[in-house]
Order: C-alpha cells, then structure tokens, then sequence
C-alpha cells in the first residue's frame, strides 16, 4: 500500500498532517519531509500529525516521526500526534513513545469512513 499526504492549515495556525496508509521504510522519508516542509514554508504555531487514517506503521516509521518531532522542537514548534489508529497507538505505546506525542487517545472509528461522515 502506498502513503499519501494531506497538509491543512488551520486559521489559528495549527498545520494538520494526515497520511494514509502504511509507514515504513519505503515510505517514512515522506512524513519527514512533509514535517520539514511545514517548519520551513508554513511556520505553524502547532504540528498536528493525525494519523487516523495510518494502518501501519514500522521501526523506521517510528524514527521519522521522532526525529520530526524533534526538528519542530528544535524550531519552537509543538508537534502532536492526534487520532492515532488502533495499530499506530499500540505501537507508540509499546515503544513508550505515546507520552512524547501527547499521550493521545486511539481512533476507534472505521478505517474506511472519512472523517466527519
């Protein structure tokens, strides 16, 4: 499955990434980047990575999201992970990594039903 990437900013600059599909080795280089892009083109006041729609993710997944944390807090920017699927909560909870992202609750709705409907 691939990785798609949707960027929303919000009018009280918060800038909500949301990709969808699997993050892996193939594919987490995108959310590193898409992180990157946000820090240096938008300056948001907030990062808020909603990972509802992830059905899995890796290791090398888990990294990139560490290591764009870690560039947004470098920059002064709050990056939060939001909506996290079940699998993507588990994971961050195992690695003891759900606390660095906002200790968010899972997402418990249907992988396959947009938001809002």
């Amino acid at each position: 499955m691939s990785l798609s990437i949707v960027t929303t900013r919000r009018a009280n600059g918060v800038l909500e990434i949301a990709p969808r599909g699997e993050i892996d080795v193939d594919s987490a280089h995108e959310v590193k980047e898409a992180i990157a892009a946000a820090l240096t083109e938008d300056r948001p006041t907030r990062i808020e990575l909603n990972l509802r729609l992830v059905s899995f993710i890796d290791s090398v997944g888990i990294s990139a999201m560490v290591a764009g944390f870690q560039t947004a807090e470098v920059s002064g920017i709050k990056l939060v992970v939001t909506e996290p699927s079940r699998f993507v909560h588990r994971q961050l909870w195992v690695t003891g990594l759900l606390g660095l992202f906002g200790a968010p609750e899972p997402y418990l709705g249907d992988l396959n039903t947009p938001a809002g409907a």
